[in-house]
Formats: C-alpha cells, sequence, structure tokens
C-alpha cells in the first residue's frame, strides 16, 4: 500500500509539473509585456464572459449567409497584425490626420467583412460598453471562420488595445502581395518575427477563399517556362485560368476564381496538395514550391500530413497575433471599430 501510495503521489507531482511547464511555455512565449498588461486567455472573463460567443454566432451568422466571408475574416486579421502588430488599424477608416489602410494596394478592392466587424462590435457594446476590442474582435473572429469551415480551433490569447493610428504607406510596404517571390516573403515575414514553417503554414489560410485575375494573370505566361526542379506545373490546369482570364481583361481582370479548386469553402490541407500537384494559383504560392525551394519540403509535409499542417497553422495565428500588441496604458478600446474614441 505504501509503494501504492508514493506511485500516486509521484504521478500526481508529474502530472501537475507538466501542467506548469505548459503554462509557463505559454506565458514566455506569448506573454508580451507592454504597458504592464499581458495577452492572456480568457480576457473578458470576467469583464465579458458572452465576448467570445457574441463574436462565435455572429461569424456564424455571416458564413451561413455567404461561405466566402469565413475567408474574409481571416485574412482581415492577418492584414491587420503585418502592419505595425496587431491593433485593428486596418478597420480605421481616413481622417484628417493620417490615409488608413483600406485603400493600399494589398487591400483596395479586396478586404471585406468591416460590415461583420461592425455588426460584432455594436452587440458587443450593448453588452458590455468599452470592454472588447476591435483587434480582440479580429483575432477571434479569424479562429471562429476557421473553425466554421471544419479547420482546426485554438485558444486566442487576448487583451488586446486598438491603435490610434493607421498608415497606407505601410500596409504597402509590409503585407506580402500575391506576386512576391519567395526571398521577399521570407523577409516580410522575418521582418515581423515569423520564420519559414510560420509563413508556409500560415500560407495555408489560401485553402479557402477567392482571388482575382489581376492577382495572377500577369504571371500566367511566364509560369509556363517556369524551373522544371520544382513540381511539374498542371498544364491543363494553367490552360483553364488562361482561359478564365483572357475573357474577364474588359473588367479590368476582376473575376474571381477559387484560390482552392478542390475544395475551396472547407480549410484543410487541399491547398498544399494542390502545390504538389502543380496547381499553385498565385505567384507566391508558386514560390513556395518552385526550384529548389527550402519551402518545398515543408509543404510536401503539409500535403501528406493534415495534422501536422493544422498543428503548425495554430501554432502560427498564436504567434501572428501577439505580434506588438498594444496592452495595458497603451491603445485605446474604440466604441466604434471604424474611428478613434
Amino acid at each position: 500500500m505504501a509503494v501504492f501510495n508514493l506511485l500516486v503521489f509521484l504521478w500526481v507531482l508529474l502530472a501537475f509539473a507538466a501542467s506548469t511547464s505548459n503554462y509557463s511555455f505559454t506565458q514566455a512565449c506569448f506573454n508580451t509585456d507592454n504597458g504592464g498588461a499581458s495577452l492572456q486567455i480568457d480576457a473578458y472573463y470576467h469583464t465579458c464572459p458572452d465576448a467570445e460567443r457574441i463574436i462565435y454566432s455572429k461569424v456564424e451568422e455571416a458564413v451561413m449567409n455567404d461561405p466566402w466571408m469565413a475567408a474574409s475574416l481571416l485574412r482581415l486579421h492577418f492584414h491587420d497584425c503585418f502592419v505595425n502588430g496587431c491593433d485593428a488599424s486596418v478597420l480605421l477608416d481616413d481622417t484628417s490626420t493620417f490615409v488608413g489602410e483600406k485603400t493600399a494596394v494589398p487591400n483596395l478592392n479586396s478586404l471585406r467583412g468591416f460590415e461583420v466587424v461592425d455588426a460584432i462590435k455594436c452587440e458587443l457594446e450593448s453588452v458590455c460598453p468599452e470592454m472588447v476590442s476591435c483587434a480582440d474582435i479580429l483575432a477571434t473572429a479569424a479562429r471562429d471562420s476557421v473553425v466554421l469551415s471544419g479547420g482546426p480551433g485554438w485558444d486566442v490569447l487576448m487583451g488586446r488595445k486598438d491603435g490610434l493610428s493607421a498608415s497606407k504607406t505601410d500596409a504597402n510596404i509590409n503585407i506580402p502581395a500575391p506576386n512576391s517571390d519567395l526571398n521577399t516573403l521570407i523577409t516580410k515575414f522575418k521582418k515581423v518575427g515569423l520564420d519559414s514553417t510560420d509563413m508556409v503554414a500560415l500560407s495555408g489560410a489560401h485553402t479557402i477563399g477567392l482571388a482575382r485575375c489581376s492577382s495572377f494573370s500577369s504571371s500566367l505566361q511566364g509560369r509556363s517556362n517556369s524551373n522544371s526542379d520544382g513540381p511539374a506545373l498542371d498544364l491543363e490546369f494553367l490552360a483553364s485560368l488562361k482561359q478564365l482570364c483572357s475573357s474577364s481583361v474588359e473588367s479590368n481582370n476582376a473575376t474571381l476564381t477559387a484560390l482552392d479548386l478542390a475544395t475551396p469553402a472547407t480549410f484543410d490541407n487541399q491547398y498544399f496538395i494542390n502545390l504538389v500537384s502543380g496547381e499553385a494559383l498565385l505567384p507566391s504560392d508558386q514560390a513556395l514550391v518552385a526550384g529548389n525551394s527550402p519551402t518545398l519540403e515543408i509543404v510536401e509535409s503539409y500535403a501528406i500530413d493534415p495534422l501536422a499542417f493544422f498543428e503548425d497553422f495554430k501554432r502560427s495565428m498564436v504567434r501572428m497575433g501577439s505580434l506588438s500588441p498594444l496592452t495595458g496604458e497603451n491603445g485605446q478600446i474604440r466604441r466604434n471599430c471604424r474611428v478613434i474614441n
């Protein structure tokens, strides 16, 4: 009996040590101290306990009405975080003192979902005024969009404040463009503190959503002569894209096509299967596997193992969502996500 009790004690001790270790790892990696406060799970547990339920409900309603909205809300969070951190600056309208990010080249006629964020904010303000930031809404709506599309869920770290300004110039400089080559992609991700695995995992968000012909049509001709060291191009796929976009010239190449033609509204690893099959839509997608790309091995691993992709995607979303957050005395909780209080 004494031996049994000793074993039970040791098991409890190890379990406690393991849980403490995991907690410390999370805090050490993502507990960004800025102004005396930090991001944490359940940040609104006491101040607005229904916050996550409200956000999920509104995102669910929006995605039911428009399945493509999931990709749009995910993209809003991405484009926000790459410009001076995750501070909801992407939501701000132009003012007399700054030009906002909505008209930057990577965002113009591309970003959408602002009305969904407005609806979420409106309900949150009626339940718990000036408690939940617009930046936290973007981070949570991105997670919910992935879940509602069949992808993985994760604990969203919250406690961000909203920024007091926006920058069209920084958006043009910092947000990776759909025609970026590999070196440019690596440089822009590295600039914000994300590595090549983060870059490939986050590119997997292209497993849902749409792209305009203007995002890739100019590269189609040159792509037929791509370096043969990477996956062989699917010439039938390439021909279909040329035909699609040639018919949209009169409309300014505004024709839309799914980023993933196989499962366009399902969050899965099909995007990576497409890449290794020679069916990359955007030049930035093709860059991940072209020639002797150092990211090819990561792409191939995700194409084979969807769970590996999901795990890395969750990790990278938390890392991206923790980029330079405003917390503590910095920033504010906007009453209207489009304007500063």
